[in-house]
């Protein structure tokens, strides 16, 4: 496999490594990827399943749990298959553009569900401190604008990374030492000025994954003095409980990532084979363990994976 470095050629396809360092470990590594894929696709699919077919679960809170479902789907898929091929196949070769769909689909994907965690948090903080008004508030028209709402802020933030990278000349080495493109790992092999990108990225990661961070503990902050001054201490158990899951959510979500961050920041004597593996762990957790979190923790969700077992034992 050989990396061109003619200065003045724009490279049109990259070669994907996998995991440098690890090359001899691959096919053993492939197999918590794959096992995670597979939990991942099913547990995901199942909450989809019941939350449009069970009336029951027609409420907010469910519905935006489904989209998160559909994005973990979406999150995985774009890097789990990829990954696998470069495993088992050793299958790297990317050209330019489908770098830059995947890198796109995986960036749009992690702030949507950023954006859904986000509105989640605003949905326990209306259940628990004004839960007269939850019903008339978050409607299902509310609910379905919300969801466009954050979608539209997605596509609209990451979608000028395509034009930022589709000007740049790609002429220095054409390895990726990765499973997956993602927008400055790629712009770092461009000969042109990349401070435009490195910026760009920087006010993407401000304005909507830091700023619902931001809002997510503020919403914490109002439902924790409301649950204070709730008298009774079994009542304030039972309202903390109905944020358990989505709180262990957050911190899957966001923990795996700002992890990642800190040790690219400051661990520079850290093998690179653990900052992709660290990456991909971002990528790889959050899909897998938010359908198994949510239906242990969720007695309504946990209730009719039981009931559609029993019938179908009966």
């Amino acid at each position: 496999m050989t990396a061109f470095n003619r200065t003045g050629v724009s490279h049109t396809v990259f070669y994907l490594l996998g995991i440098p360092g690890l090359e001899d470990q691959h096919l053993w590594i492939s197999i918590p990827f794959f096992i995670s894929y597979i939990i991942a696709l099913l547990g995901n699919s199942l909450l989809i399943f019941l939350i449009l077919t069970r009336r029951s679960l027609h409420e907010p809170m469910f519905l935006f749990l489904c989209m998160l479902a559909g994005a973990d789907i979406v999150l995985s898929t774009c890097t789990v298959p990829q990954a696998l091929a470069i495993f088992w196949f050793r299958a790297g070769e990317i050209s330019l553009d489908r770098c830059i769909t995947q890198l796109f689909f995986i960036h749009s994907t992690f702030v949507f569900e950023s954006g859904l965690l986000l509105v989640m948090a605003f949905d326990r903080y209306v259940a628990i401190c004004d839960p007269l008004r939850y019903t008339t508030v978050l409607t299902h028209a509310l609910v379905g604008k919300t969801g466009v709402t954050v979608f539209l802020r997605t596509h609209c933030t990451i979608f000028p990374m395509i034009f930022l990278l589709k000007r740049l000349t790609f002429c220095r080495n054409n390895v990726l030492p990765h499973t997956f493109c993602e927008h400055i790992g790629l712009a770092k092999f461009a000969c042109d000025d990349i401070r435009v990108n490195i910026w760009y990225g920087f006010f993407v990661l401000m304005s909507t994954v830091i700023l619902d961070i931001i809002l997510i503990f503020a919403s914490y902050g109002l439902i924790l003095r409301a649950v204070f001054h709730i008298p009774s201490q079994e009542a304030r158990h039972k309202t903390l409980n109905t944020c358990v899951s989505h709180v262990c959510v957050i911190i899957l979500f966001y923990g795996p990532g700002i992890f990642s961050v800190l040790t690219q920041r400051f661990g520079r004597h850290i093998p690179l084979h653990v900052h992709i593996l660290l990456a991909n762990v971002s990528m790889l957790a959050p899909p897998m363990l938010n359908p198994i979190i949510y239906g242990v923790k969720t007695k309504q969700i946990r209730d009719q994976v039981v009931y559609m077992l029993f019938k179908k034992q009966k």
